[in-house]
């Protein structure tokens, strides 16, 4: 048994520079520090905008919702609804309970919502609008309080209209013109405009991934995340033109994406990378695609589908799209992904963009422990205990023991405590 690799780049890590690293950092201090002004100075620094105000106002949501035509706020609405109903039906299945383990002693769980949450919505080279569904509607089907949503100025000094569209229409409370950094560590620390949250979340550049690294502890994040993945895993009854656009539908995103194809069948691999290089030229987005595919782009042919499977997990890839023959048999043998798409009818970009589960997912084998943001990201699990004398002796004894073995002499007395209150009774 064994692979082969038609064509191989070196793997990805988390580790960001020494150079990122300390100008958010000096960044998030001046932010901490003195507030507004900070974030003004880095806006007009980073993003060439002076506002006034960085609160988007009614007026420029409504200005938004009149800068797009009626078929875009329709699309708009329909993805908002999709992610609403998909993590309404997450939120029926996540329970509290409530149940007495032993004579006397109740023990169970409440799920109760953060109070305040902030999204940060990315701009950069392509503003997307499908991302303030996806981070804010969890929220707010979570039941947070207080939603605050931030989004880079664009060069006319206000968000883009789409995305500001879509961020109202997705329930955020208050909306920011502020982006990078300096949004993470507003939204985390305070400023005199916007109070801070209990968590930040969402998807966004270098920058921003430092800074919500750097701000965690003082509150909570999702996960920290690189540039995009997808890995196609193909067996010799997969369409090669299908792979291929899907392949070059991930590479368009950023030149540092990871487009990875895994298949059991070489002549499906050779003609898939035909294929891949014959629709570059076609591609508006051709000159990112092609650097995308040429630097981080992989082909690996593997002897077997259970060495593909196991390839597969230990690359732990954001997106997981199954073209095989039968691709529900592999379901149970796969379990390193963001998000899995099963079939030739199942491209990455309808979970990008409009079927409802999430697309802010985990990259860089982050999906070995994490699957990325859902309704549970923006809710608490919260334990509780009550305990009828009968119940506090029977437990009396044996935290009594315990504290013994460990010489936690107050924590004995504590407990030895309830032992004497059930038999003064």
């Amino acid at each position: 048994m064994g692979h082969e690799y038609l064509k191989e780049t070196e793997r990805p890590s988390i580790e960001i520079s020494d150079e990122v690293t300390e100008a958010v950092d000096d960044i998030l201090s001046a932010v901490r520090e003195r507030g507004d002004d900070a974030v003004r100075e880095f806006t007009e620094r980073f993003d060439g905008v002076d506002r006034e105000s960085i609160r988007v106002t009614d007026a420029e949501i409504e200005a938004a919702r009149e800068d797009i035509t009626d078929d875009e706020r329709d699309t708009i609405d329909q993805i908002v609804e999709n992610v609403r109903a998909f993590h309404e039906e997450q939120r029926d299945h996540i329970e509290g309970f409530e149940k007495e383990f032993h004579p006397g002693v109740r023990m169970g769980q409440r799920v109760v919502p953060v109070e305040s949450a902030g999204v940060y919505i990315p701009g950069g080279r392509y503003p997307l609008v499908a991302s303030p569904a996806m981070t804010i509607v969890p929220a707010v089907i979570a039941g947070v309080d207080r939603i605050v949503a931030c989004a880079p100025p664009t060069d006319e000094g206000g968000i883009q209209p789409a995305q500001l569209y879509a961020m109202d229409a997705a329930g955020a409370d208050e909306i920011y013109c502020v982006g990078g950094a300096q949004a993470i560590g507003a939204m985390a620390y305070g400023t005199e405009s916007i109070d801070a949250v209990d968590h930040v979340g969402g998807p966004g550049n270098v920058f921003t991934t430092e800074a919500k690294r750097q701000v965690y502890g003082n509150v909570g994040i999702d996960f920290l995340a690189g540039p995009t993945e997808v890995l196609i895993l193909a067996d010799e009854t997969a369409d090669p033109e299908l792979v291929a656009t899907d392949l070059l539908a991930q590479a368009e995103h950023d030149t540092n994406s990871r487009p990875v194809l895994i298949t059991t069948d070489e002549t499906l691999a050779r003609e898939a990378m035909a294929e891949l290089d014959a629709q570059l030229p076609d591609l508006r987005t051709e000159e990112v695609a092609r650097e995308c595919w040429n630097q981080n782009g992989e082909v690996i042919v593997a002897d077997t589908m259970a060495e593909a499977v196991d390839l597969t997990n230990d690359y732990a890839m954001e997106h997981l799209q199954v073209m095989t023959e039968e691709p529900r048999a592999l379901m149970d043998d796969l379990h390193n992904y963001g998000s899995l798409f099963l079939g030739e009818g199942s491209p990455v970009v309808f979970g990008d963009k409009s079927a409802g589960t999430n697309h802010s997912l985990p990259t860089l084998e982050i999906s070995k422990y994490s699957g990325g943001i859902w309704v549970g990201t923006y809710l608490k699990v919260l334990t509780h205990q009550e305990a009828t004398p009968e119940g506090a002796a029977r437990l009396a004894e044996h935290a009594a023991a315990v504290c013994e073995i460990e010489g936690t002499h107050a924590h004995q007395l504590s407990a030895e405590a309830r032992r004497r209150d059930d038999e003064d009774e």
